[in-house]
């Protein structure tokens, strides 16, 4: 049978090609929440320029999982990754007035923000490794492996440092305490001292090694090797 024009054009169209009623809907709706966020977020950025320390709170709440995110990511350390997300907040807070709306909405200033955060994290790594790294090296002791934490990196050097300070002998038993993790009976065992005399320079070295730290560090925990 032959279609003429006017039978299609009367035909009306197949119930799937229309769009629904609920599809329209749901368009709408998403439009509207599209706009409805994009509207918090301008007014969440104006209330954050005026100073407004409820805008602070309310971007940290919004952001902070996801500059958290990053951060772990970045430095696959949770711990630095909490230190990064408050930086990250008092540097939006601090650079509020920076903030300019034109250039970008205010999530990627905050990503900006994070990005510059996380490259100096890892910079000021690299810089402690590298000086710790030198320091050990001149002192004849273990090299600090990637993975050590960075607290514990910290707490190599001070030690380090306080230990050139140490006569000779106190300084080779203290090492092999603090670095090897020797007892005091495997120290005499390895270097042939008497345990006695192994005894005496370590509580001496003890002693002066926690003069060197306390006045502006405080000492920091010995290793049980030092004390059994």
């Amino acid at each position: 049978m032959n279609t003429t024009y006017a039978d299609t054009v009367a035909r009306p169209r197949s119930c799937a090609s229309l769009p629904t009623e609920q599809t329209r809907a749901g368009e709408t709706d998403a439009g509207e929440t599209d706009a409805g966020e994009a509207r918090a977020e301008r007014d969440l950025a104006a209330a954050l320029t005026r100073g407004d320390p409820d805008a602070l709170a309310d971007a940290y709440r919004r952001w902070a999982p996801l500059v958290h995110t990053l951060a772990t990511r970045s430095l696959g350390d949770a711990k630095e990754a909490e230190d990064i997300t408050q930086q990250v907040f008092l540097g939006v807070w601090r650079g509020r007035a920076g903030y300019r709306p034109e250039r970008g909405p205010i999530n990627a200033w905050v990503v900006g923000i994070t990005r510059r955060k996380i490259v100096d994290a890892l910079a000021a790594r690299t810089r402690r490794t590298a000086l710790v790294t030198a320091a050990t090296a001149a002192a004849g002791t273990r090299v600090p492996r990637p993975s050590d934490h960075p607290e514990a990196v910290l707490d190599r050097l001070l030690v380090l440092r306080a230990l050139e300070t140490l006569p000779h002998a106190q300084r080779r038993l203290l090492s092999l305490a603090f670095f090897d993790d020797l007892t005091q009976v495997q120290i005499a065992e390895r270097t042939g001292l008497p345990l006695g005399t192994v005894k005496s320079h370590v509580r001496r070295g003890l002693h002066r090694l926690r003069g060197a730290l306390e006045p502006e560090h405080g000492a920091p925990p010995a290793s049980r090797g030092a004390y059994e």
